[in-house]
């Protein structure tokens, strides 16, 4: 067998028979294969392990992290600085770079680590048989056509074809999603395209033999495995930049070569005008170093890691700090059904008797068909109680011993009252249970199954008068009822026997029932979900359900949480988006709220399509499954209690309660933090532009070079330091989560930041070189410095307006955010300490001002807080950026 013919059958193993599987595989199925044979293998197909990311050595990695241009601009900034003497900037540049550097290259592990933990996940030993000899070997050394053996417990070692089952149950829902374990046979099925989930005669890698033995081939090891796939999608996906960064990018680029530019001006203009070549040269260098916001960098950081440290405590673990503001700019939030929205564990929904259909059974009196009906839930019934009365076993079988026993029933006094004798195991084929029980007198025989294979072997309904005729078309319709609310439906009917039956052919026995009850089972939402749900909506995020789960199950849940306004919204299938190409599915991705028996490729291309038509998504998820679409998203939420290892390693984010209202919470948080680094945007370049203009325009005026490059520096470091950084601790603006999410499109100078920044920095310009010509003009000495002081205070002015794009200081509260009111006192104070403390006079070159100086410095730069309080109830009337 050669690898080619191997990877040509591999999406069809489902479709073939045992005997063909056999043939094809050149092994047996009895004695399976022979040392030769193994060792080929071995050599052919490699380990039956997940290959890891080729890894870039740590030194390229840490010299990546100096690629941006931003930072480039920055490191020459640094050495400018560093170069006119200010070794303070110089080291403060320095730092910010180091910062930026230490976060990128611990994020360069993400992929790393969730390779690894699907490594971890994927080793296990396995029983197989070669040589006729039984062995258990490492996973790793299986080849494709070792015979494995199975039983409950077990995690799969490698992608099987089944061959033997008995009564077996395969957990999936970390691979697909599915809430139920899967029940598993060995026959071909009739169809070669087929969901994962629906491939009954396979048994994939990493998932977990919940009930019952089973035997099989192997088909598929290592990378080639489902499993395997899903580690290849997460080693493809690339990191998606977060809104912020491509926004801060754009912005970095922008400001810098705008800056510089104006700067080489600068320089030439004061060259023209006989201006010292040295002094020009240092103050064209100064003043691009203060153009350039190198404060940006750290507010970003430093929010970032605030932010992060704030939703620890509200549950939600950031491990990309991005991600807290990138929450803040999701239009869709993709979300894992099982586990995310509901609870992953089966409950009883509804009961359907000879009496109509109950919700509320436990207040029933304890007559027929209800004591027989417990009886049936308790005694025919695999799961177990645990001695600290916690319940295990099939999920489903679990949800029917709960039920017993909230209804007051004892599964082991009535084992002790009426033992089993014996059993007719569930299987494909007759989709139906048996067991047998001694009762007092006789012997009575209690069977489940699918509606269709139990309600035809009934002969009557078992009511409070005893047995009734039967109306098998009415129980059916029934049937189909529940069906159609998404609940998973059994049917259960008795029959009383004399002795226990000699016969071991279950058609026999399994006929002339009594009907007792139609059940519906239900994984049912989070209490938290709905309402989360509708705060998303109110906050302009569409929420999206993608699910493994069958298409009715999840069009109830969806519309129970609210994501399908009702029961006849679209749900596509996984079967109906591969019919669709991509710039189809693209152009009806807006239109579909709830996927249903998707593979994890197509989670990928939900995501993508949604993503090229420019919105931003994030995604939830726990299982395997998930881990490549958690990476692909703009941000992958993971549920930190039942989350894989796999899902929580690709994820950005981290919900530690499971709680999906965290995420509302995070949101809000999100939107927050981009408005105050919005604030330290207009900030920045509003007072950096002022600077530029009235070095720019002083020539043009007659006036001498108003600021001096250690006014400039000085400028930039406590304008654009305490002030600044205090922003970032502004309260949330009023109805923050009921307003749209950004356009993913939208420039961070929207709304009319940059005719803010042009007028009031040509207003503090103009206040600057008027205080300046005044004083130059009396024959003051004093120019210089009143200059600088104006320049200075107007930003102090600027910052305290700036607080919120809307609403006045009045409203926003001078007490509300009093980092920035101490962060204004501070730097106030510093500056009238470089007027009038000697040892500063020297260095910063200063006179101290008269009284009348200080007080006509004071008056003009309060003006640009009143300006500003102008412009922002403009704002408020509409008559401003409105549009």
């Amino acid at each position: 067998m050669t690898e080619n013919q191997n990877n040509s059958k591999t999406e069809y193993w489902h479709a073939m028979s045992a005997d063909a599987v056999v043939e094809a595989l050149e092994t047996s199925n009895e004695t399976g294969l022979s040392a030769t044979q193994v060792s080929e293998r071995t050599q052919l197909y490699g380990a039956n392990v997940l290959r890891e990311q080729q890894k870039r050595p740590t030194w390229r990695m840490l010299l990546d992290q100096f690629s941006e241009f931003m930072i480039i601009v920055l490191i020459i900034a640094a050495v400018i600085s560093g170069f006119v003497g200010d070794l303070g900037d110089t080291i403060f540049i320095v730092v910010i770079v180091i910062l930026n550097a230490i976060v990128g290259f611990i994020q360069e592990f993400r992929a790393e680590r969730a390779m690894a933990a699907l490594k971890v996940m994927s080793e296990s030993s396995a029983h197989v048989i070669r040589a006729a000899q039984t062995k258990t070997i490492n996973a790793s050394d299986l080849v494709p056509g070792d015979l494995v053996t199975l039983e409950a417990g077990n995690i799969v070692p490698a992608d099987l074809r089944l061959i033997e089952v008995a009564q077996m149950k395969v957990d999936e829902s970390s691979l697909t999603g599915e809430s139920v374990a899967i029940e598993k046979q060995i026959e071909p099925l009739h169809f070669k395209e087929a969901a994962i989930g629906d491939k009954t005669c396979m048994a994939y890698k990493g998932t977990v033999v919940s009930h019952g033995r089973g035997s099989g081939l192997v088909v598929a090891t290592g990378m080639n495995t489902e499993l395997g796939k899903i580690a290849s999608l997460i080693d493809e996906s690339d990191d998606t930049r977060t809104p912020l960064q491509k926004r801060l990018a754009n912005f970095g680029r922008w400001i810098s070569l705008a800056a510089l530019t104006i700067c080489v001006l600068v320089f030439v203009i004061g060259i023209t005008r006989g201006e010292p070549l040295l002094l020009m040269f240092m103050t064209s260098v100064s003043l691009a170093v203060a153009a350039i916001p190198s404060a940006l960098p750290a507010v970003v950081t430093i929010s970032l890691a605030i932010g992060a440290h704030k939703m620890v405590k509200q549950h939600a673990l950031i491990q990309s700090l991005p991600a807290v503001e990138t929450l803040g700019s999701v239009t869709y939030i993709c979300s894992d059904k099982t586990g995310t929205l509901t609870q992953n564990q089966m409950h009883l929904s509804s009961i359907y008797t000879n009496n109509g259909h109950f919700t509320d059974w436990y207040s029933e009196d304890k007559t027929e068909p209800w004591v027989s009906l417990f009886n049936a839930m308790a005694l025919s019934n695999d799961a177990h109680v645990e001695k600290d009365g916690t319940v295990t076993g099939e999920s489903t079988e679990v949800a029917f011993l709960l039920a017993a026993q909230e209804a007051g029933w004892d599964k082991a006094l009535l084992e002790k009252k009426m033992p089993r004798l014996k059993e007719f195991a569930f299987d494909s084929a007759r989709k139906r249970m048996t067991t047998f029980h001694q009762a007092s007198s006789h012997v009575i025989a209690y069977t489940k199954g699918s509606p269709e294979a139990v309600i035809t072997q009934c002969k009557a309904v078992l009511t409070l008068k005893g047995r009734q005729s039967i109306n098998h078309e009415l129980l059916l319709a029934e049937a189909d009822k529940l069906a159609g609310r998404g609940l998973r439906v059994l049917a259960f009917a008795s029959r009383n026997w004399d002795s226990l039956p000699d016969s071991d052919e279950a058609d026999d026995v399994e006929r002339e029932l009594d009907f007792m009850a139609l059940v519906g089972l239900i994984d049912p939402p989070r209490k938290e979900a709905e309402r989360s749900v509708a705060l998303c909506k109110s906050a302009g995020i569409t929420p999206v359900m993608i699910t493994g789960d069958h298409p009715a199950t999840a069009r109830a849940i969806a519309a129970q949480l609210g994501i399908l306004p009702n029961q006849t919204g679209h749900v596509m299938t996984g079967v109906e988006l591969a019919k669709l190409d991509a710039a189809t599915f693209e152009k009806q991705v807006s239109e579909v709220n709830v996927y249903a028996r998707v593979d994890p490729m197509q989670k990928i291309q939900i995501v993508n399509a949604l993503q090229n038509r420019g919105e931003i998504v994030a995604m939830t998820g726990d299982g395997v499954n998930d881990a490549p679409a958690l990476k692909d998203a703009d941000i992958g939420i993971a549920m930190g209690k039942i989350g894989t290892d796999v899902a929580r390693e690709a994820a950005r984010m981290v919900l530690l309660d499971d709680n999906f209202a965290t995420i509302v919470n995070a949101v809000r948080y999100g939107r927050r933090l981009y408005d105050n680094i919005r604030k330290f945007v207009r900030y920045a370049v509003t007072t950096n532009s002022a600077e530029v203009l009235t070095i720019f325009l002083a020539p043009f005026l007659g006036l001498p070079i108003p600021l001096l490059p250690t006014h400039i520096l000085w400028i930039n470091l406590v304008t654009d330091g305490l002030p600044a950084l205090a922003l970032t601790a502004e309260p949330a603006e009023p109805g923050v989560m009921m307003r749209p999410p950004r356009p993913p499109r939208e420039s961070i100078f929207s709304h009319g930041m940059w005719q803010h920044a042009i007028w009031v920095g040509l207003l503090m310009a103009g206040l600057t070189l008027f205080a300046q010509a005044w004083a130059y003009h009396t024959g003051s000495s004093h120019w210089q410095t009143m200059a600088f002081t104006v320049i200075t205070l107007s930003q102090l002015g600027h910052v305290i307006a700036i607080r919120s794009e809307t609403d006045s200081l009045a409203t926003v509260g001078l007490w509300s955010n009093l980092p920035l009111l101490a962060a204004v006192i501070i730097t106030f104070t510093l500056q009238l300490a470089t007027i009038y403390v000697p040892a500063f006079n020297v260095i910063f070159k200063t006179e101290p001002l008269t009284l009348t100086e200080l007080s006509i410095c004071l008056i003009l730069s309060s003006v640009v807080f009143f300006a500003v309080e102008i412009e922002k109830w403009m704002i408020r009337k509409k008559w401003l950026y409105h549009g």
